[in-house]
């Protein structure tokens, strides 16, 4: 049988009262992780799709210069070769004196 709030000591009304805020305030607490973790999937659903947009525009541009360096070397080959001799003696000279 609940006992009305006349029935109750102010000290007993007080901790019922303080039991309802606490269950308020779990419940808001409940309802903002929710909207958190619903704000969460919607952004990394926005990210995950501009990396692929990136992924695709680099994948492109990879291909574009890899191109554009094979024309080169069917052009110039001596060039080419040169500019091949040229970088490899500047990597060993930078990685060669450790």
């Amino acid at each position: 049988m609940a006992a009305s709030n006349s029935d109750k000591s102010p000290r007993e009304q007080e901790v019922d009262a303080g039991k309802e805020a606490v269950l308020a305030a779990y419940n808001n607490l409940l309802e903002a992780t929710e909207h958190f973790k619903q704000a969460a999937r919607a952004a990394g659903l926005d990210l995950r799709q501009e990396a692929g947009e990136q992924l695709v525009k680099g994948r492109d541009k990879a291909v574009a210069v890899g191109q554009e360096a094979s024309d080169y070397v069917h052009q110039k080959p001596l060039q080419a070769l040169g500019l091949a001799f040229v970088a490899g003696l500047l990597l060993a000279q930078v990685f060669g004196r450790r």
